[in-house]
């Protein structure tokens, strides 16, 4: 048995984490970044979809992501294809980025404990002050005085508090990395209707020359279909633009989960943060949520790191982390959410109408929609220009919500 004393545990080495331990590091406390597996990312639950604007502003290298600017979206009987002059969404290089943002936190300061697994939580007087942990060859007790649950998923730390329960709602995300004969390198296509995905939508998302992700993702409870087997058999059938690629080499297979529950749980508690797929921060269109994993995760190691130097780290000192993300994500979240119980309803007609109507937007309203970037003066503006889009009615049910 090892014992340590650090002034911050961060359990999870996914964005959230490495961002929330590299800000706090950076700030001069003694953090350790926990991570389960043998190696940070090595096993890759996401599709990767970011925005250009966000990886620069959190200094994303350049060769980090594949830069897109033509957006097809297809339902069963129609086609929508947008372009942009320049480059606006990006599909991330998912492992190399989530160790560039772990070699930040390590540069910074932080040490960084792989293979190292969360078995249990320790408190006193009903505070958080540590976690126990084991390796392949070592039992572990980090004592601290503080502790950041990026745990993803499985919400491990807030979990065996008993101070969450297991996600309801969520998407569950199935895709190959291949090599193709055929593809756009600038461009991905988002496909719906109930070929595709019956609570959800499939995708192809390049990654350069002849490299694409292709996927389906399915929301739970919505539909009890495997996205494995859909997607299987999409690819073996070659059905909508999969039949473009030509031939398809399988290289690696993601397999991922992510919360849609929207932003429902309590993200303070005394010595104790939630952040990312813990807090269940995630875009609910396109069930995204690194952009919000960084960022917010920047936010809570600066919080965390604060109060420990001021010797205040109750649930009243961190409360401000919560304040933030609320003001700056909560009703665009929301909003986001009544939109994706509107879009599950649509059969496929009403898909190839919705197609039709999108097919006007420019870049810029298409991105800001898909990526909920709702705010009230954009949706006036997106159903000014465009009567027919479903945004009129979408700006009423918003409103009145």
């Amino acid at each position: 048995m090892t014992e340590y004393e650090y002034d911050l545990v961060v359990v999870g080495a996914g964005p959230a984490g490495s961002s929330a331990a590299y800000a706090a590091a950076k700030n001069g406390i003694k953090v350790a970044l926990l991570e389960k597996e043998e190696n940070v990312a090595q096993t890759v639950r996401t599709s990767g979809v970011t925005w250009i604007d966000y990886a620069k502003e959190f200094g994303i290298p350049e060769d980090c992501y594949n830069p897109i600017k033509t957006y097809n979206f297809c339902s069963p009987n129609n086609k929508a294809s947008i372009s942009d002059d320049k480059a606006k969404a990006a599909v991330l290089d998912v492992r190399k980025t989530y160790r560039f943002l772990a070699e930040q936190a390590k540069s910074n300061g932080a040490e960084i404990f792989v293979n190292t697994n969360v078995t249990e939580v320790i408190t006193e007087n009903e505070k958080v002050v540590g976690v126990k942990a084991n390796s392949s060859n070592d039992k572990m007790i980090f004592h601290a005085k503080m502790v950041i649950d990026a745990s993803g998923f499985q919400s491990v730390v807030s979990k065996s508090l008993g101070l969450v329960k297991q996600w309801k709602r969520f998407g569950v995300g199935a895709e190959y990395e291949a090599e193709v004969e055929h593809v756009n390198s600038d461009t991905w296509w988002l496909m719906v209707g109930q070929m595709y995905s019956p609570a959800g939508y499939a995708w192809i998302f390049p990654l350069g020359k002849n490299l694409a992700r292709i996927g389906v993702g399915i929301g739970k409870p919505e539909s009890d279909m495997d996205p494995t087997e859909r997607l299987d058999d999409m690819i073996e059938k070659g059905v909508g633009p999969i039949k473009d690629l030509g031939k398809i080499t399988k290289k690696e297979f993601h397999y991922g989960l992510i919360p849609n529950e929207g932003l429902s749980r309590k993200t303070v508690y005394d010595n104790l943060i939630l952040v990312g797929d813990t807090a269940g921060m995630a875009n609910p269109l396109v069930l995204e949520g690194i952009r919000y994993a960084i960022k917010y995760g920047r936010v809570a190691g600066d919080i965390a790191s604060k109060a420990i130097k001021s010797g205040d780290t109750s649930e009243k000192a961190l409360e401000h982390y919560e304040s933030i993300w609320k003001k700056e994500v909560d009703s665009k979240i929301k909003s986001a959410h009544k939109i994706q119980a509107r879009w599950l309803e649509l059969s496929d007609d009403d898909w190839d109408k919705e197609i039709e109507i999108i097919s006007n937007l420019t870049a810029d309203e298409f991105l800001d929609f898909i990526r909920a970037d709702f705010t009230v003066s954009k949706i006036v503006k997106l159903a000014t220009h465009h009567p027919m889009l479903a945004v009129r009615q979408l700006f009423n049910i918003i409103k009145g919500g």
